[in-house]
């Protein structure tokens, strides 16, 4: 989180940069635009983010066939860290200065974003951020693309304390040991308090990152679960470690119809090694499902199976993110006439994309979305189906009204705030 202390490895990056940076990211007298790709393509991650790499290679791909953006032809630059965060920092700096990309497509843990960070600061570049983070952070070098926490978790556990939703009252903030779980159950554990739930009715637990074996874990949560309360599970597990978890709550046959498990960094396709029929009533909170009907979801679907040549039809969350990103940073160099990071950062505020998810959705001065919110139900089909979604999008909250820390700050870009986080203008009139 801010704060936080930058690594030995992030800090020789950054001074090695700094040394070989020129004026701009950008070479005007190239002929192509260069499309940064920054995405894991091995280890524990590459289950979610190898795909984002392909969504972004099939937009490039489509705005090519449309004759690119003034007048040249975008080009894609492919950079694999490998699951590993601080090597995000080292590619993000090849990327901005040996490759002098315009932009950058990538990232999808918090460890990876923070210590990828302060290069696009220091290199001024701009980074497009495709998954639903923790909040508590805004940086003018970065489009967050996902949910904030008041888009998706908070909206998940208002679901299930309602009635329709099954009137939980305990509740397991069950995650993966690192930044965006532990900051976003800090966040769910003071919404709750503020909703009158007793600690004694809430229990954080943890796996590690590489978690194959959560046999004692589930155990653990059924022992809690077992109060006779009606008690759900809200996961914040990512990466390839939700095979082994579904597999293990399906092995000690967690019923989710009296214990409700709703997950928020997993899809159809981080379980696509699995037999989906077994996990039916599992659920999931995002801003998009496959299943949503509107004309732009097919054109969606349809766009990504024909890139494939029909051998993958399997479209998601953070997917859609990187095509309403990726649509909207065109626009925004269409409208600048350059792709200069300064111009298209300001020509970004007020952007709106119609989205498959149904919606219009619209980038704020505060660098996150106006996107809605949806909770779906897993059917045996292996699709989720829609059970509840927000009336109209829901504007992106940085920082956390339920966080004393957090409740008075602002992030806003513009003038006279000019800021991630502050809690009072940055320019005043005199």
């Amino acid at each position: 989180m801010n704060g936080t202390p930058i690594s030995r490895g992030i800090v020789s990056t950054l001074l090695m940069l700094c040394l070989n940076f020129t004026a701009s990211t950008v070479n005007a007298a190239e002929d192509t635009i260069k499309v940064g790709i920054l995405h894991s393509l091995s280890g524990t991650m590459a289950i979610s983010e190898s795909v984002l790499k392909d969504t972004v290679l099939m937009l490039v791909a489509d705005q090519n066939k449309k004759g690119g953006l003034l007048g040249k032809k975008l080009e894609p630059v492919i950079a694999d860290p490998e699951s590993d965060w601080d090597a995000f920092a080292e590619k993000a700096g090849e990327l901005l200065t040996r490759d002098k990309v315009a932009v950058v497509f990538g990232g999808w843990t918090s460890l990876a974003r923070k210590a990828a960070l302060p290069i696009f600061e220091q290199m001024n570049g701009l980074l497009y951020y495709p998954v639903q983070y923790e909040g508590e952070e805004s940086s003018r070098n970065i489009f967050y693309l996902g949910a904030a926490p008041n888009q998706q978790a908070i909206p998940a556990v208002r679901y299930l304390m309602s009635k329709e939703g099954g009137d939980v009252r305990r509740w397991v903030l069950l995650g993966t040991d690192y930044l965006y779980p532990r900051k976003t159950n800090q966040i769910l554990s003071a919404y709750l308090a503020a909703e009158g739930v007793s600690l004694e009715d809430m229990t954080t637990i943890y796996g590690a990152p590489t978690q194959s074996d959560w046999r004692e874990i589930v155990e653990r949560v059924k022992a809690f679960a077992a109060s006779g309360r009606k008690t759900a599970v809200i996961s914040t597990v990512t990466g390839d470690s939700n095979v082994h978890l579904y597999a293990e709550l399906v092995k000690q046959q967690v019923d989710v119809s009296k214990m409700p498990f709703m997950a928020l960094s997993v899809s159809e396709r981080e379980l696509r090694s699995v037999d989906l029929g077994k996990f039916a009533g599992h659920m999931a909170a995002r801003n998009y499902f496959q299943s949503v009907k509107s004309a732009e979801n097919d054109a969606f679907i349809k766009m990504w199976a024909d890139f494939n040549e029909q051998r993958d039809k399997a479209t998601n969350d953070a997917m859609e993110a990187t095509l309403i990103g990726f649509r909207m940073w065109a626009q925004a160099v269409s409208q600048a006439g350059t792709a200069d990071v300064n111009a298209v950062r300001q020509a970004m505020y007020g952007q709106r994309v119609r989205a498959p998810s149904g919606f219009e959705v619209v980038m704020n001065t505060n660098h996150l979305l106006s996107k809605p919110a949806m909770i779906g139900k897993l059917e045996a089909s292996g699709s989720y189906d829609v059970v509840w979604r927000s009336i109209s999008p829901i504007k992106a909250s940085v920082w956390s009204r339920y966080l004393p820390d957090s409740a008075r700050r602002i992030a806003d870009w513009t003038f006279p705030w000019v800021c991630g986080g502050c809690t009072e203008p940055t320019f005043k009139d005199w």
